[in-house]
């Protein structure tokens, strides 16, 4: 990344700080704008964000504030890490001090509640006019933070902005491919939180690692039919932000959806979680599946789980009872 033009980086969590200290060490201009004035005076304070990131010392380069104005002046470039459920929220916020020309990377993974829209189409309808791109794959905060090799995805509609700004925001320890599938890339991110959940219940119920890959892959065979269906390429979701990122996801503790699931498998107490994101995606993807005739028993299940209180002991049940078939469709014609 050039040292010229200021990045903002909107949202202070793990995930945001993360980015925000990969693109200071590669010598960038970098202001992470968070909501409370106390902790990103502490950033600035102790070089670390102590709540998100513990341990993990982050650049003196890298400037936290609680403005909007102070953070997005002279922004170029604005990556927007924050929960898709709050993006309307935070537009309304970010919107009077951003630059006309300002890029905008959108780096949330999940599906608005109500509307059933990513997040490229919010922004479409709440900032109008500014280049949008989506960033996405499999990765943990801590790696990044941490400078741990990593390689994502960012698809934008206008190939030769999808190559600039992964030429901008890569560096030595994260690599980023350019694509112009935006669809495929936020489906593929959504899709996998409701999935990891599924997982995660699995080895709650301590079914064992051979169940454990069942579901992953059988969850990838409905990404990949209703990611399809919606609208997305088959490489894409086959490539890191689908195929990839729903590994990742589904492979430990490390990721908040699989944890949230771990806790369902063993019925232990929620409310001492952080609220998962795809716990808010799962019911509007199972509506989803239905409107587009999409074979997705796991997704409907943990919607179930989560919405109409089916227990998950039963749900693995009535999954494991559904009629046998052909591992492949037959190809019509």
């Amino acid at each position: 990344m050039s040292g010229g033009a200021r990045t903002t980086v909107v949202g202070s969590g793990a995930w945001g700080t993360a980015l925000a200290a990969h693109l200071a060490r590669e010598g960038g201009s970098v202001r992470l704008l968070g909501r409370d004035p106390s902790g990103a005076e502490a950033i600035n304070r102790s070089h670390e964000n102590r709540r998100y990131l513990p341990g993990i010392q982050l650049p003196e380069t890298l400037r936290a504030t609680a403005d909007p104005a102070e953070a997005l002046e002279g922004a170029a470039t604005v990556l927007l890490v924050t929960p898709a459920q709050t993006l309307r929220e935070v537009a309304d916020t970010i919107r009077p001090h951003l630059a006309p020309e300002a890029r905008l990377v959108l780096c949330a993974k999940g599906i608005e509640r109500g509307s059933g829209l990513f997040a490229s189409a919010v922004v479409e309808e709440t900032l109008p006019g500014h280049p949008v791109a989506v960033l996405s794959g499999p990765s943990f905060a801590h790696d990044v933070a941490r400078g741990l090799p990593t390689a994502v995805t960012l698809a934008a509609t206008d190939e030769p902005l999808a190559d600039a700004l992964a030429r901008e925001l890569s560096g030595p320890a994260l690599r980023i491919y350019a694509g112009t599938d935006v669809l495929g890339v936020e489906a593929g991110g959504a899709l996998k939180n409701v999935l990891a959940l599924a997982a995660g219940a699995a080895s709650g119920l301590e079914l064992g690692a051979s169940a454990n890959a069942a579901m992953v892959t059988r969850g990838f065979v409905e990404l990949r039919r209703l990611g399809e269906a919606l609208g997305a390429r088959s490489e894409t979701l086959m490539g890191l932000s689908g195929l990839g990122d729903l590994v990742l996801t589904c492979s430990g503790t490390q990721s908040r959806n699989f944890r949230y699931g771990l806790a369902l498998g063993r019925a232990q107490d929620l409310r001492t979680l952080p609220l998962a994101e795809g716990v808010h995606s799962a019911a509007t993807a199972a509506r989803l599946a239905r409107e587009h005739g999409v074979d997705a028993p796991i997704i409907a299940a943990v919607s179930a789980i989560l919405h109409d209180g089916l227990p998950v002991r039963e749900a693995v049940a009535a999954l494991l009872a559904r009629p046998l078939r052909r591992e492949f469709d037959r190809p019509e014609g």
